[in-house]
């Protein structure tokens, strides 16, 4: 599944779901890359 996610206030990253962390931050992969960041709002 592909999610968004906020790595600060202005940078998003949209990859494939790998998994939640127990903070509440969610990681999401690119290519061989992970990143770690908070879920976007998904829009309605």
């Amino acid at each position: 599944m592909l999610r968004t996610i906020a790595l600060g206030t202005s940078i998003l990253v949209q990859g494939i779901y790998v998994r939640t962390l127990p903070d509440g931050r969610m990681t999401v992969r690119v290519d061989d890359s992970h990143f770690s960041g908070y879920p976007v709002a998904q829009a309605a």
